[in-house]
């Protein structure tokens, strides 16, 4: 069954009719109650082999499980995410322990790819290799960290490994199996640390300093195939950014359409792996200065689903920042505004935020459509703690 793996790995944060953005009008809103390019393959870091040490695999990436239970994330304090992170630790023997915990180096920082490039472009343990003891505690940590939304957060990682398990069932070097966690640093209330967590479809970067969430980019979502039913219900884990992006675009008239297009196609994210700090000097296409109130909404809710990845209060503190910023943001894209065909592509750049959404054929089936996204902020990727030039 192909949602079986992203089931057991990630609890099954899976919804159906998964096609509506989920965006909120007002930032504050975004908080719920529960609130508190390819990569070359060279071994990054210091990360060992994985060892499964004395706890075998007894969940492989193959393995059925239980139908969704349509559970969303937690939207945890720090302090929780913290918790949960020494849990999971605790499962692991020493072996285990050294491939998770890793230095705060910029190497490490920097080891996530979209390719299928397994060890060779990441750090930290693969997932098919734990127990199902150690995978329920690494889901917790991931639960913990994200979002609660629906088809953002946790919710969109769920579907976005499930999405990666139907890959799986033609080429096995896709799987959700073949998702690496780290931390890089230790997982505490004081002091400096990252969860890093990904695969080919998924970078997952969230920096933590002194119990605050500093840093929640570089985030990559993608996926393949863009849409996909499995016993009658129907996914589309970036339905959200999508419908938002196409919004935002066809809300604009000819002339302003006219001024955001670019004048170079542009087929693949830029800002992907291996690209870091590679923003351009100048910003293209058209200022959200020269657009209406409502149109300016409409870019604040096309950037939503991507800021919801974080935890739902550090989501609705960084919406508020873009939002105080809107005035000095671009918005571009080459192809068309319906984000339908291969080559159509959509840029949002701010003074922070960076969003790039790219529409792709399918590497393993060339009959889908490929999504692929990412979110970036000028200042504060990966907290802030390194500098590229």
């Amino acid at each position: 069954m192909a949602l079986a793996a992203a089931t057991t790995l990630l609890g099954g944060a899976l919804y159906a009719n998964a096609n509506a953005a989920s965006v909120q009008s007002d930032p504050s809103a975004s908080a719920s109650a529960s609130a508190p390019g390819s990569a070359s393959p060279s071994t990054p870091g210091s990360a060992s082999p994985s060892h499964p040490g004395s706890t075998s695999p007894s969940t492989p990436a193959s393995a059925s499980a239980p139908a969704p239970t349509g559970t969303a994330g937690t939207g945890s304090s720090v302090s929780a995410v913290v918790d949960a992170a020494t849990a999971f630790l605790d499962t692991l023997d020493d072996d285990q322990q050294a491939d998770v915990l890793l230095d705060f180096t910029q190497a490490n920082a920097i080891a996530w790819s979209n390719e299928a490039c397994g060890a060779t472009c990441r750090v930290g343990i693969e997932l098919s290799t734990l127990s199902d003891t150690q995978l329920t505690a690494a889901k917790a940590v991931v639960e913990a960290a994200t979002g609660t939304g629906t088809d953002t957060g946790y919710d969109q990682i769920s579907q976005i490994l499930a999405a990666d398990d139907v890959l799986g069932e033609t080429d096995s070097s896709y799987g959700s199996g073949n998702y690496y966690l780290a931390f890089l640093g230790t997982p505490s209330t004081s002091g400096t640390w990252q969860l890093h967590f990904g695969g080919d479809q998924l970078a997952v970067n969230l920096t933590y300093k002194d119990g605050e969430v500093v840093g929640t980019t570089p985030y990559f979502a993608g996926v393949e195939p863009a849409t996909w039913t499995a016993d009658d219900t129907t996914y589309a884990p970036l339905s959200g950014m999508h419908d938002g992006m196409v919004s935002m675009l066809e809300g604009l008239s000819d002339d302003e359409a006219t001024e955001a297009k670019l004048s170079d196609s542009t087929t693949d994210v830029v800002l992907g792996p291996d690209e870091d700090g590679a923003f351009p000097d100048t910003k293209e296409g058209l200022a959200v200065s020269e657009l209406t109130d409502e149109q300016q909404q409409l870019v604040l809710d096309a950037i939503t689903p991507w800021v919801e990845a974080a935890d739902d209060t550090t989501a609705a503190s960084t919406l508020s920042t873009y939002k105080s910023e809107l005035a000095d943001t671009y918005i571009s894209y080459s192809g068309t505004t319906a984000l339908d065909t291969a080559g159509d592509y959509v840029r949002i750049d701010g003074p922070g935020v960076w969003i790039e959404f790219s529409v792709k054929d399918g590497v393993v089936d060339t009959g889908q459509l490929n999504y692929s996204s990412v979110y970036r902020d000028h200042d504060t990727d990966y907290g802030g703690e390194f500098s590229f030039s």
